[in-house]
């Protein structure tokens, strides 16, 4: 009985999840290999393994005559009826062969054919186990860190790896911590087997947590519509009810918090902005902002860059660290978001006023008229001696806000008008 070859049956099947009579063909077909070298000039070699002892049989066919003359090929009929009393001229019969070297040169032959065998093997079974469970959370535990701080997951039957740039910076992991994990992806490698990729930093991670915690997402009362993610820093989803009756952020947050807890618990207090769903990006971004006023916003030609305008004090948690928070609401409405303070604003706002009444322009020496702006306002300008455009472009803000009829909110649309009517995009 070969014992070693049976602990190595018995590992596969339990371990990996490989079929014995796979192992077995794979070994056969390796060892039938190595014995057509070892073995010259005999025919139909075939090599049989007994699943159940592991003992190794080799043999070879020849043909039964009176005469042997091709020694490599014959067989006396007296030698054959030793071996099968039954034999008769012309059959063909089974003689073992085993060559002396056998063991060692054959085991050294059989490795890589058996390697290649079982990694596809394996390969098989990791797709047929995991190919269907892309975007689950799986579980395991991690069993040594390679390359620096990729991590080898044990999933059980097979091993998960998770390059380092697949979990947040933030996350430390010893051999033996439990992990969880997105199922990435399930790709081939380069020498024939299939390699299972997890994953604790892609977006779909937190979407699949928040489906583990809010019932109303599973049955799809509620909806994810965006999510963007700086992994470990911050997460921004934005979420939609199809009914008027659920509130979706509510919904997600749970009681006294108690869902999203959850889910910051697992992802190591980063933090997470739920944000009401619309499909108007401007509405989006003044929800994901909220309650943080937006003075001005503006939105380029071709709809790629936004530019917002805020106050001075608000600036800093509305940039984020490392102008993390910008780039994520510009990322969840899709275009590129630019943050002005209010006082460099108007800074820029100041000297292009200036830059357009110190202009060879007559017109602005016309006496004042305001479109789209009410008569009263007009009257109370040209009254204070702000009777052309010239003189109230000359004017800051501040000053024209001094008339009692005039707040500083309307000498700035007073002043963003003109400028528009003489193609002036002021800030």
């Amino acid at each position: 009985m070969n014992k070693d070859l049976l602990a190595i049956f018995e590992y596969l099947e339990r371990e990996k999840g490989i079929k014995r009579e796979v192992i077995i063909s794979a070994v056969e077909e390796s060892l039938l290999a190595a014995a057509r070298k070892s073995i010259k000039g005999l025919l139909n070699i075939s090599v049989h393994v007994n699943s159940k002892t592991g003992d190794i049989v080799v043999t070879a066919q020849k043909e039964v005559v009176d005469k042997v003359t091709i020694p490599e090929e014959e067989i006396a009929i007296e030698e054959a009826r030793v071996l099968n009393p039954s034999a008769e001229l012309g059959q063909w019969v089974d003689i073992p062969c085993t060559p002396q070297d056998f063991g060692r040169i054959a085991a050294q032959t059989a490795r890589q054919v058996i390697s290649q065998k079982l990694r596809s093997a394996e390969r098989d079974v990791i797709y047929e186990e995991y190919r269907h469970r892309v975007n689950e959370i799986i579980s395991g535990s991690v069993k040594r860190v390679i390359r620096g701080a990729t991590l080898i997951v044990d999933l059980g039957k097979v091993e998960g790896i998770m390059p380092d740039r697949f979990y947040p910076k933030t996350e430390k992991y010893n051999v033996g911590d439990r992990v969880q994990a997105l199922l990435f992806e399930v790709r081939d490698t380069e020498n024939g087997g299939a390699e299972v990729i997890l994953s604790r930093s892609h977006p779909e991670f937190v979407r699949q947590l928040f489906l583990q915690e809010v019932p109303e997402l599973q049955d799809g009362t509620i909806t994810i519509e965006k999510i963007v993610r700086d992994p470990g820093y911050r997460t921004k989803l934005a979420v939609k009810s199809s009914e008027s009756k659920v509130d979706p952020v509510g919904a997600c947050v749970g009681v006294r918090g108690t869902r999203v807890k959850n889910i910051i618990r697992e992802l190591n207090n980063e933090k997470i902005d739920i944000i009401p769903y619309t499909d108007d990006s401007i509405q989006l971004l003044v929800s994901a902002l909220s309650p943080i006023e937006i003075r001005k916003i503006d939105v380029n030609e071709d709809n790629s860059v936004v530019t917002i305008v805020v106050d001075d004090e608000s600036y800093p948690a509305v940039l984020g660290k490392r102008g993390m928070n910008a780039r994520l609401n510009g990322e969840l409405i899709g275009v590129e978001l630019q943050v002005q303070k209010m006082s460099d604003y108007q800074q820029i706002a100041s000297i292009q006023r200036q830059q357009l009444a110190l202009a060879e322009d007559p017109s602005l020496d016309q006496k004042l008229h305001l479109e789209g702006m009410s008569s009263f306002i007009t009257a109370s300008l040209i009254a204070a001696n702000y009777d052309t455009p010239r003189k109230v472009l000359l004017a800051s803000p501040e000053e024209l806000a001094k008339i009692p009829e005039i707040s500083l909110e309307i000498a700035n649309k007073v002043l963003n008008e003109i400028c528009k009517k003489k193609g002036l995009k002021v800030g």
